[in-house]
């Protein structure tokens, strides 16, 4: 096991994120910083018919200043019923769609208030299926932990930084013959693509040194 770690909520997260979710000891998970817009905290990216595809969950207006804990999903567009009906687009011919469809399903007949909720409960879930076990405390202010890896701004699909303890292992992937292998999209693509080995993709992409 690798050291502990701060990391952001996410919607779905990428790969990168439950690599270090398998690897570390323990997880704070950030519920004092302020919300970032256009990051994973509310969006995820699939591998759909035409390529990368992403979802966004929508929120309400977010104030400047606004605690990613506060933020209130929006129920505009009828996002849960497209959500839902790109996954199935995307995921139907996979090997493990329908093995996994009744774990997914209620997260887009429910309605959450929070975000912060939403992607918790969606997470703890994701760990389930994944049969792994990370011990995850909420954080109690904003601040640095000496003895913890600082990884609140590693997941974001515009920020340009990247993970350097992530080396994505290739998978088994329904669009490859169309696509190529694409890296680092939603844990989704690799649950219903690869099932019970999800882990050994999840164990095999981070370094340990």
């Amino acid at each position: 096991m690798y050291a502990d770690v701060i990391i952001p909520i996410a919607y779905l997260a990428p790969v990168s994120y439950y690599s270090r979710l398998v690897a570390c000891r323990n997880a704070r998970m950030e519920q004092w910083e302020h919300y970032v817009k256009q990051t994973y905290r509310n969006r995820c990216i699939i591998a759909s018919e035409s390529g990368p595809l992403a979802l966004t969950v929508p929120v309400e207006k977010v104030m400047p200043g606004t605690l990613v804990r506060d933020v209130c999903v929006s129920d505009h567009g009828n996002w849960r019923h497209n959500h839902w009906q790109a996954l199935m687009s995307a995921y139907d011919k996979t090997p493990y769609f329908e093995f996994y469809a009744d774990d997914f399903r209620p997260f887009y007949e429910k309605n959450y208030r929070f975000l912060f909720d939403y992607d918790e409960a969606m997470r703890e879930m994701v760990c389930n299926l994944l049969n792994i076990r990370p011990v995850v405390f909420l954080t109690q202010s904003y601040t640095s932990y000496p003895d913890a890896e600082d990884c609140r701004m590693l997941f974001s699909p515009k920020s340009g930084i990247s993970d350097k303890r992530f080396v994505p292992t290739p998978y088994y992937q329904v669009f490859a013959d169309r696509h190529g292998f694409l890296p680092n999209l939603s844990i989704v693509d690799l649950l219903f693509n690869m099932g019970p080995e999800s882990i050994y993709v999840l164990r095999n992409s981070f370094l340990l040194q």
